[in-house]
């Protein structure tokens, strides 16, 4: 376990209810993601995870409940404002610009976290990014090694495969040095090995960097392995939220997204 029961949450959501028209697409949900902690959020497809996701960012405001950031209310501020505040997420689908390198995107990143200026200074110049700082190379450096991205360093990003890019996306997202990581759907379109790798990452910067961490995944056995705390919605209804090993052996979890079978055929016998 990677998070301290009772340490204050690093985000949290409070009652928080979201309606599209008639439709309800969450309703009344809790959540904390302690400090240094690592917290899975699973349902099935159309659950509200997005919405939810969506809401903690600051991309959608609720109808009703609040969002906290370091017990500092922030339910109507930007997902700028959350994000100077050591907010940062990965998106499903990856936007990485075509002109530049896998290392061109983890340093402007590092940029915008450290020296913002020198960003604009670049492009009024036309003469792309100046020479770096040796403490930059060294925290650019570190995040491609983690990510195993070194060797590709210079790469530029156009074709690359969808599995490389969600792991330069979790690099850039690194550089800004959140305190608090959203992460949607990071292993899709990785390989078993490369889940693994990742897996190893998020819990090392958990432990380490104290980053706390939120994650909706498909990938329900990754949730399980990696999360301190695992949060289940259906139809925008919190239905089960525990330890992965109650998690795993809850009837309402197993019945909505594990795919338990009726016990009525789990009791029948092939004739």
């Amino acid at each position: 376990m990677t998070a301290t029961t009772t340490a204050p949450p690093r985000l949290e959501a409070r009652g928080v209810t979201v309606r599209f028209g008639g439709l309800v697409a969450l309703n009344d949900i809790d959540l904390a993601v302690p400090p240094g902690g690592i917290v899975g959020l699973v349902g099935p497809n159309g659950a509200g995870k997005s919405t939810l996701f969506a809401v903690l960012s600051g991309l959608l405001r609720p109808h009703s409940g609040a969002v906290f950031l370091d017990g500092q209310e922030v339910t109507r501020t930007s997902p700028q404002a959350r994000a100077r505040r050591g907010l940062a997420r990965t998106f499903q689908h990856p936007e990485l610009f075509s002109g530049l390198t896998i290392r061109d995107h983890v340093v402007l990143a590092d940029r915008l976290r450290h020296a913002r200026g020198r960003i604009w200074t670049d492009l009024l110049t036309a003469g792309g990014f100046r020479s770096s700082a040796a403490a930059e190379d060294r925290r650019v450096d570190e995040i491609l090694a983690r990510l195993h991205l070194h060797d590709q360093a210079h790469r530029p990003v156009a074709g690359l495969p969808l599995g490389t890019a969600r792991l330069l996306e979790v690099g850039r997202a690194l550089a800004l040095e959140p305190t608090v990581l959203l992460l949607d759907e990071p292993s899709s379109g990785l390989d078993t090995h490369e889940t693994e790798e990742l897996a190893t990452v998020f819990t090392g910067i958990a432990r380490e960097r104290g980053v706390s961490l939120l994650l909706v995944e498909h990938d329900v056995e990754l949730v399980l392995g990696l999360s301190d705390t695992v949060h289940v919605i259906d139809f925008g209804v919190e239905i089960s939220a525990g330890d992965p090993a109650q998690i795993r052996t809850d009837p309402a979890v197993r019945a909505a997204y594990l795919g338990a079978e009726p016990e009525a055929d789990q009791n029948r016998t092939t004739p």
